[in-house]
């Protein structure tokens, strides 16, 4: 039995208005919903991720918890709880890399940058590592490595590495005000949104590893690819004016602008339709992986495992597009022109972060992105 669709009561603005998702999509939550919101509230406190006042005054509005419920339906809710915090690091790390940039915190930086690399080898060691940030993450690598087992937990690692990598690259750009090339931009992108790893995640929500033959199957790649592209894109469309009052240089729009000769307006409109592309090329191919399924339901115990959890993927894939979609209108994380100072996010601590001198770190690990 299906989750209920949620009711929504936001209006959209129609620059950022996609009617075929509003149409097309539904939207569901995971039942566990409602506690995911109390658990995560809880472990930004436990895990220092944001002071204690920031969390009362903004975490439930920045909606974060709306958003990865959206995602893994189906999922056990231990695991969803570690989804959900692993998605509200990933936002906390964003922040601190662009506070970070902005006060040229080079050392630091690249200090955090060792510690996630080493985390994802050996999430155990760093449990207790005085970066919050890599403690946080280590605490989410060792849930989710607790569902699939080895050969999927070296998957997860090789998918992140590149994104950590990424972030780095960014950071580069940041200090030098380099804006990406709209092709360099895309190719970026698709590591900083940490495309392959949410897509990896819809495994053990759906209980089961993806053989390669239907993991690496070009329908089921082309679906992932539309489902992340389309949530990167919509992130920059809607995100466009918070980035431009921060200074950022990482936006498509931004790309357009500055290397297309873009006018604001029309890189609003070029941005909005590709992410109107990748709705289209979703619904192109989701019937191609519906029969993938099909092809795999031959009688087999096997068989039938690897058809039902394509069918949970395909299913949870669809349902990024509505959970992207209305997390970008609910979640104050993007409502700039409600803020003070249009260049801080009120929901960050621009408190310099703290020194961790001596902390022994590995080596950066780094490898391919997608495979």
């Amino acid at each position: 039995m299906r989750p209920p669709v949620r009711t929504r009561v936001v209006s959209v603005p129609p620059a950022l208005a996609l009617p075929v998702v509003e149409s097309e999509f539904p939207r569901h939550l995971h039942p566990y919903w409602p506690k995911l919101q109390e658990n995560s509230r809880a472990w930004l406190l436990e895990k220092r991720l944001m002071p204690p006042d920031k969390v009362a005054a903004y975490a439930d509005g920045l909606c974060y918890t709306d958003l990865v419920a959206g995602y893994y339906i189906g999922a056990p809710d231990e695991l969803l709880a570690a989804i959900a915090d692993l998605s509200s690091w990933f936002f906390g790390w964003d922040d601190r890399h662009d506070r970070d940039a902005v006060h040229g915190r080079t050392a630091q930086w690249g200090r955090l940058c060792q510690g996630l690399h080493a985390t994802l080898e050996h999430p155990r060691q760093q449990l207790r590592h005085p970066d919050p940030l890599v403690a946080g993450f280590a605490d989410c690598v060792v849930r989710l490595y607790a569902h699939l087992g080895p050969r999927w937990n070296a998957r997860f690692a090789r998918h992140f590495h590149p994104v950590i990598d990424a972030y780095d690259r960014e950071f580069g750009n940041r200090r030098t005000g380099t804006v990406p090339s709209v092709e360099a931009y895309v190719r970026l992108r698709r590591l900083t949104f940490a495309h392959w790893i949410w897509i990896d995640l819809l495994e053990p929500t759906a209980r089961y590893e993806l053989p390669d033959a239907a993991r690496k199957h070009p329908a089921y790649r082309a679906a992932a690819l539309a489902t992340q592209d389309f949530s990167a894109w919509y992130n920059d469309l809607c995100s466009l004016p918070k980035e431009l009052a921060g200074d950022e240089v990482h936006n498509l729009g931004i790309s357009l602008i500055q290397h297309e000769g873009l006018s604001l307006e029309q890189a609003v409109a070029e941005v909005h339709r590709r992410v109107s592309d990748c709705v289209g090329d979703f619904l192109a191919v989701e019937p191609d992986v519906l029969r993938l399924a099909d092809a795999w339901a031959d009688g087999s115990a096997e068989g039938r495992k690897v058809s039902a959890a394509l069918r949970s993927c395909v299913f949870n894939m669809r349902n990024w597009f509505s959970s992207v979609y209305w997390f970008h209108h609910e979640s104050g994380r993007y409502r700039v022109e409600s803020w003070d100072d249009r260049a801080l996010p009120p929901y960050v601590s621009d408190v310099v972060a703290p020194e961790f001198p001596g902390t022994e770190l590995a080596e950066n690990n780094p490898s391919g992105g997608e495979e």
